[in-house]
């Protein structure tokens, strides 16, 4: 579970990125983060994966108190969540099954669990016959498909997505959006945070929409539809 509660953060420079956020996400959802440019998404996903604190409020991450979390308890926290970037951040030089064989061996995976885990997950996003190939032998879809892949192989109970369909074309973008539904259909929460208004639309999920650190609307459904805030 992921809850904010009367977060506020303000950054050095005095920009204050969220103003008394109250956000709660269940086991198990699927929902959409939206907002115009400076609406605090950003600022939300480094929240979440421990890389800014906030200035007051109380972040929770999967039993993980974000607000004074020790130090040595950051990688444990992590473990629990998958992130996925626009921009890929493939390792070039290594292939598909390499660069899911890097992210298991960095929270110490046995040779038992890498055998299993990585041929079923890539059996899980359609990549079983491109393990050997390097990204930039791949299309942009299949890149993102390799990271949602790596973000999934050490069996995250929440994937984060940022901007995941970006760089792609319509067609894919739907694509990369109806697999990271299905798998919030095997049991993982996906929190997706994007601009795309018509992506979001063609699925009746929960749409939850900032503006100036706030959230404005949250409701299943449409930008705006059923908005209770």
């Amino acid at each position: 579970m992921i809850r904010l509660t009367d977060v506020i953060k303000e950054y050095s420079n005095g920009t204050r990125a969220l103003n008394g956020l109250d956000l709660e996400i269940k086991d198990g959802e699927f929902v959409f983060l939206v907002g115009p440019s400076g609406s605090g998404k950003s600022t939300i996903i480094k929240l979440l994966t421990g890389e800014v604190v906030p200035t007051e409020g109380r972040v929770m991450v999967n039993g993980f108190s974000l607000t004074n979390i020790a130090e040595w308890q950051i990688p444990y926290m992590r473990r629990t969540l998958g992130v996925i970037f626009q921009d890929f951040r493939l390792i070039e030089n290594k292939t598909v099954y390499d660069n899911m064989l890097f992210a298991m061996r960095v929270v110490g995976a046995t040779p038992k669990e890498i055998k299993k885990r990585i041929p079923y997950v890539l059996r899980l996003v359609g990549l079983e016959t491109k393990q050997s190939r390097l990204p930039n032998e791949l299309s942009g879809g299949e890149q993102q498909r390799v990271a949602i892949a790596r973000a999934l192989v050490n069996n995250p109970s929440t994937i984060i997505a940022d901007e995941p369909t970006g760089n792609l074309d319509p067609a894919r973008s739907l694509e990369i959006m109806t697999l990271l539904k299905r798998i919030n259909e095997l049991g993982t929460t996906v929190l997706v945070v994007t601009h795309e208004r018509d992506l979001v639309n063609r699925f009746d999920e929960r749409v939850v929409m900032l503006d100036r650190g706030r959230v404005i609307s949250d409701a299943v459904g449409k930008y705006g539809v059923k908005a209770n805030a």
